[in-house]
């Protein structure tokens, strides 16, 4: 692994959102930026010259507008550009594993709050080894007030490299953290988890005790960190999205978990990629 957060460009609006978003997050781990195209080779190349002349132009001019971008807006970061060639995938899996960070760009759905994230990209977020955050071309609804970094925690699986993921990006963000964790009264309490109030408020108590224990090895290391958490009753996919519109920067994990058909990507997970307006870092747990 080389110490440098990618970016893949393919000359969307989206992926020149997600250049400019890692330019800064670059500038804050004080790495290089790599500039990264893909171009995607087909099965069958019987394209005319000319055609593949024109695409390898537009490729470097691409990249070399970005390059100049970056080094105009942040004078003392170093920036690489690289083109490669094959299935865009399996190429930006690769660059994700031999970074700190991936940036890919997602398309919002016009004034539909939500990513359209393809299957390129959630066959890399389903894939990396290394985190990796996909940043909208714009914010579809503009919050004056957002700030800080949204973190959903699952109190029943290891989360070590979500924790620290977090706790390093408020430290060079300097910006507050707000862990959040969702719970429901187990079927188990039948009606009474019904007419009884007590018991969800004894539940919700239950799931804060356990953040804090979780987090208090981490508050210890980072001794300045601004950390709140809080204990939600619903579905964490809704409580997460409804987060992040607030937030500066959401953090979510993955579990490594593959199917017949390819890496998965958890439904909360999922849902948090398509519908949080702010960027999204998901993090695979191993």
């Amino acid at each position: 692994m080389t110490a440098q957060v990618t970016v893949g460009l393919d000359g969307s609006e989206e992926s020149l959102a997600a250049a400019r978003w890692a330019a800064g997050e670059a500038v804050l781990r004080e790495v290089p930026l790599r500039l990264v195209h893909v171009e995607e080779w087909p099965s069958t190349p019987e394209i005319p010259v000319p055609h593949v002349r024109t695409l390898y132009e537009r490729a470097e001019t691409l990249l070399q507008d970005e390059a100049d971008r970056a080094g105009k807006e942040h004078p003392d970061l170093e920036v690489t550009t690289e083109r490669v060639r094959g299935r865009a995938a399996d190429e930006l899996v690769a660059a994700a594993d031999e970074a700190d960070l991936l940036v890919l760009g997602s398309r919002g759905l016009g004034g539909v709050l939500g990513f359209v994230v393809g299957s390129v990209s959630l066959a890399v977020v389903g894939a990396a080894r290394r985190p990796v955050v996909l940043v909208r071309a714009r914010r579809p609804d503009p919050v004056a007030s957002a700030h800080g970094i949204v973190v959903g925690v699952d109190l029943h699986h290891p989360c070590d490299p979500l924790l620290a993921f977090a706790f390093e990006e408020a430290a060079r963000r300097r910006v507050p953290l707000r862990f959040l964790s969702t719970w429901t009264v187990p079927a188990s309490y039948g009606y009474a988890g019904v007419v009884d109030p007590g018991i969800g408020e004894e539940v919700g108590a239950g799931v804060r005790v356990g953040l804090d224990e979780l987090l208090s090895p981490w508050r210890s290391r980072y001794p300045g960190a601004d950390v709140t958490v809080k204990a939600v009753v619903g579905s964490p996919a809704y409580q997460m999205t409804e987060a992040s519109r607030e937030a500066e920067l959401v953090v979510v994990g993955r579990r490594a978990r593959r199917l017949p058909v390819g890496p998965h990507v958890g439904h909360v997970t999922h849902a948090v990629v398509h519908h949080s307006p702010a960027p999204v870092a998901v993090v695979p747990l191993g």
